[in-house]
């Protein structure tokens, strides 16, 4: 169910998500030089170029992670923790569970993040055919570590929402 209710709403989100990215990685030009002013320049011209379709390149991966994500997650922490578990040990298995499902679904980002670079891209500019083409290319041309480059990074960023899991768990037994 957290896998679907996460699906659900990427459906929503997405192209916000699409556009943060895009506009991330807009560096290196001068004001005038970049690719994008801003959000809504970049949703726009993405729009024209590849209409909605754009706006959703690496959607499909992007659900297929999130659904491994919440299973591996909730999953993993509902069966591990106990019904008395110590606050500690519930913190320490949700480190850990939050870990595992990040490094789990990781290569699923990469890729995702790796197609919405391709929107409003032409001819020799595209790399990617697809999805398993971008999967395929990855690992031929990089090997399998080019799939958690940055892994690291999510798994710190990772720590606070176990915090906020544990801590959900713990006002639960009070109400």
């Amino acid at each position: 169910s957290g896998g679907a209710a996460g699906a659900t709403s990427l459906c929503f989100v997405y192209p916000l998500d699409f556009a943060r990215t895009r506009l991330a990685a807009d560096v290196g030009k001068a004001g005038a030089d970049r690719e994008f002013s801003g959000l809504g320049d970049c949703l726009v011209k993405i729009f024209r170029s590849d209409g909605l379709r754009g706006l959703y390149q690496g959607f499909n991966v992007s659900v297929q992670g999130i659904i491994i994500y919440r299973a591996a997650y909730f999953g993993m922490y509902d069966s591990a923790k106990g019904a008395n578990t110590h606050i500690v040990v519930s913190w320490m298995i949700a480190q850990t569970v939050t870990a595992v499902a990040g490094l789990t679904s990781y290569p699923f980002d990469t890729v995702r993040r790796r197609m919405m670079m391709q929107s409003g891209r032409k001819g020799t500019d595209i790399m990617y055919t697809g999805t398993i083409d971008c999967w395929r290319k990855i690992a031929r041309d990089e090997g399998a570590k080019a799939f958690f480059k940055g892994a690291w990074s999510n798994v710190l960023r990772g720590m606070g929402g176990a915090f906020v899991l544990v801590l959900y768990d713990e006002i639960k037994k009070y109400t």
